[in-house]
C-alpha cells in the first residue's frame, strides 16, 4: 500500500526532502568560488616553479584552511586560512608559515596572498 497518489511527482517529494537533509549537516566554514579560484591560480604558478608539491583543504566548524607543501610527506610551509570571526577585527584572511608565524593577515584576500605571491617585476 503506497502513501504517494498517482497524481503526486515522485521527483517532487525527494526534493522537498532534501533541505531539510542539508539543514542537518553542521554549519562548516570554506572558501566560495573566487577565494579558491584566487588560491588555485597562485597554486598552479608556483607549482609551474617547482616549488610547490600537494596542497590539502580542511573545511572544519570554525575556519577553512588551504594547506601547500613542499612534499606530501612534510608539514605544510604555509596555510592559508579563512576565519570569519575575525571578519571584523584584523581580517579573516591569513597566511601562516609552517613555524605557526602569521605572515600576513588581512581583510582582502588578494593582499594578503601577496606575501607569497612573488611575480615578476621588470626594472
Amino acid at each position: 500500500m503506497s502513501l504517494i497518489s498517482e497524481d503526486t511527482d515522485p521527483s517532487g517529494l525527494r526534493a522537498v526532502a532534501r533541505p531539510a537533509a542539508a539543514a542537518s549537516q553542521p554549519n562548516r566554514v570554506t572558501f566560495n568560488r573566487l577565494e579558491l579560484n584566487r588560491i588555485l591560480n597562485l597554486y598552479g604558478r608556483m607549482v609551474a616553479e617547482g616549488e610547490w608539491r600537494d596542497y590539502a583543504i580542511d573545511f572544519l566548524k570554525d575556519r577553512a584552511v588551504f594547506s601547500v607543501f613542499r612534499r606530501a610527506s612534510e608539514v605544510p610551509i604555509y596555510r592559508i586560512e579563512k576565519d570569519p570571526r575575525l571578519a571584523r577585527k584584523q581580517g579573516m584572511y591569513s597566511v601562516i608559515s609552517a613555524t605557526g608565524l602569521i605572515l600576513r593577515r588581512g581583510h582582502e584576500l588578494e593582499r594578503v596572498l601577496l606575501v607569497i605571491d612573488r611575480k615578476l617585476m621588470l626594472v
